[in-house]
């Protein structure tokens, strides 16, 4: 079971920002700027090009939803998209909010405090 798997299940907390009966996304703990969260299926897939055509389309929908809410909640020039799928064997999408390419950087890491993390989901869910 992956670390997302478990994000999942309950058995680890994230700071979630949404929620579907197929998707979840939460923030990245060690983030390359404020805001930045991953998006994930709940089925756990390794690889994201490994999800069936329904799934991918409805992750990337739900992204563009999710990204919505942090472009509107977090100040920025837009939102970036990345897919590694090296860091934890389960698809996931990375939305950052980009003000330069180096918020891009996804080697450079952010150590935010849990209540700074908090604090940041919230003001995201606030926008849905």
């Amino acid at each position: 079971m992956t670390l997302f798997s478990r994000i999942v299940a309950g058995d680890i907390p994230a700071h979630k920002v949404a929620e579907t009966a197929e998707f979840l996304a939460f923030l990245d703990i060690m983030p390359t700027a404020t805001g930045h969260t991953l998006v994930i299926p709940k089925q756990e897939v390794d690889y994201i090009f490994d999800l069936n055509d329904e799934m991918y389309a409805g992750l990337m929908a739900f992204a563009k939803t999710v990204a919505a809410a942090i472009e509107k909640a977090i100040p920025c020039q837009r939102i970036g998209m990345a897919v590694v799928g090296l860091e934890v064997p389960h698809a996931h999408v990375h939305l950052i909010p980009l003000n330069s390419m180096a918020d891009m950087d996804l080697s450079r890491k952010m150590h935010p405090t849990q209540e700074e993390l908090a604090a940041t989901a919230a003001q995201i869910r606030q926008q849905f």
